[in-house]
């Protein structure tokens, strides 16, 4: 029986270059994206040995491609790990990744485990077609095929239909619900290119960022150097004809991408022989109106701030998912506490982009790396989720 909670560390985080739909990963499986991740981590831990690895948590919101049959298991063969190493993929959508790492805390810090690896992959540009099983045999006509790159597919008819809102017009509904003008989305997302532009000259993902050998991509591809608010205003609405806000530049992109991180516990640190990059101090995750999703982290930061003991006022470093512009200036209007100017310093998912199983765990290794950076502080990696939800993460150094 364990008679103490203990505390988890993150040792070493690692993601790929982020592809845009279509792009320079759209050749690379969901599985070889994992792996890669995977094993680029673990080269970067030689002194610990694979095998003393108690499990591989990956997060991955599509599952229904070439990830189907456990993609973190898969993850662990194609990597060379030992066959002796298990792994489990969860959904949690958008937070996929981070709830991987949240999974990964929780059993090290129960003592169920004391190295994990954590992590999320996806591939939005491979996502395939599905389509469902007939009523009866043989029918006659035409048979519907779904997409499963982004969104809602064979949707319950019991399902209230507010419910089942398309995240586009549920960014919308928050650009009302807190009077939030087209200009100042631009303006968010001009900010974010330009953050996401100049941390990748200055080398600020150096440190993070493992490319795949073979795809040609130096760097995130969905960043816009040379956009800018005159280019960004002449976008049409996406989802609204008459009077609406939110544009496929004030938007996070479709994308391609995988990260892991190596979460261990005061053995695990043993093992390794390296100094921590961070401490995780605590979680949560709430629910909320399925069409406001984007207003999710509003809640579930509180409660991760009151678990750690910590308010606003000390916190360094944040990292919010940009899955809107909008969305992410609706939390900012509900946290009247936080200075907004701490928040996605590197870019945001506007400019890098929101491979979705992979985003949560970039979020979080992206934290961590900044903490170790400063030396110290109090970091938060949030995002909000599909079918409303939220989940925060609290770091700490």
């Amino acid at each position: 029986m364990n008679d103490r909670i203990r505390d988890v560390y993150i040792v070493d985080a690692v993601r790929t270059p982020v592809g845009k739909y279509g792009g320079a990963l759209a050749a690379v499986r969901p599985d070889d994206l994992a792996a890669h991740v995977v094993r680029s981590l673990l080269q970067r831990a030689p002194e610990l040995d694979p095998a003393r690895i108690d499990d591989v948590v990956l997060g991955n919101a599509n599952g229904a491609g070439e990830e189907n049959r456990n993609v973190a298991r898969m993850a662990v063969l194609l990597a060379g790990l030992p066959v002796t190493v298990p792994g489990v993929t969860v959904n949690r959508l958008c937070a996929s990744g981070l709830e991987a790492v949240v999974q990964a805390y929780r059993a090290i810090a129960l003592g169920d485990a004391s190295v994990v690896v954590a992590g999320g992959v996806e591939s939005m540009s491979r996502a395939p077609w599905v389509m469902p099983k007939p009523e009866r045999a043989f029918p006659v006509g035409d048979q519907r095929m779904y997409s499963t790159t982004l969104g809602w597919r064979m949707t319950n008819p019991a399902m209230e239909p507010r419910w089942t809102t398309s995240l586009g017009e549920g960014a919308e509904l928050i650009a009302d619900k807190h009077g939030i003008t087209r200009e100042q989305q631009d303006a968010f997302a001009l900010a974010s290119h330009e953050k996401a532009a100049r941390a990748w000259k200055e080398g600020a993902y150096d440190a993070e960022v493992v490319p795949l050998p073979g795809a040609p991509l130096p760097r995130d591809e969905t960043i816009r150097d040379a956009t800018s608010p005159e280019a960004l205003a002449r976008l049409k609405p996406v989802f609204r004809a008459e009077g609406g806000t939110v544009t496929a530049g004030n938007s996070s992109p479709l994308n391609d991408g995988a990260a892991a991180l190596l979460l261990v516990d005061e053995e695990g640190l043993r093992l390794t022989g390296r100094e921590p990059l961070a401490r995780v101090r605590a979680s949560a995750v709430t629910g909320i109106e399925p069409d406001l999703f984007g207003l999710g982290p509003v809640e579930a930061v509180r409660r991760a701030l009151a678990k750690a003991g910590r308010g606003f006022g000390d916190v360094t470093h944040f990292e919010l998912n940009e899955a809107f512009a909008a969305q992410a200036l609706g939390c900012f209007a509900e946290w009247p506490d936080l200075d907004p100017g701490i928040v996605n310093p590197r870019g945001g998912a506007i400019a890098i982009g929101h491979p979705l199983g992979c985003s949560g765990a970039r979020l979080a290794g992206s934290i961590a790396h900044q903490l170790a950076a400063a030396g110290s502080g109090t970091g938060l990696a949030a995002l909000c989720i599909g079918v409303g939800q939220g989940q925060a993460l609290v770091l700490e150094r």
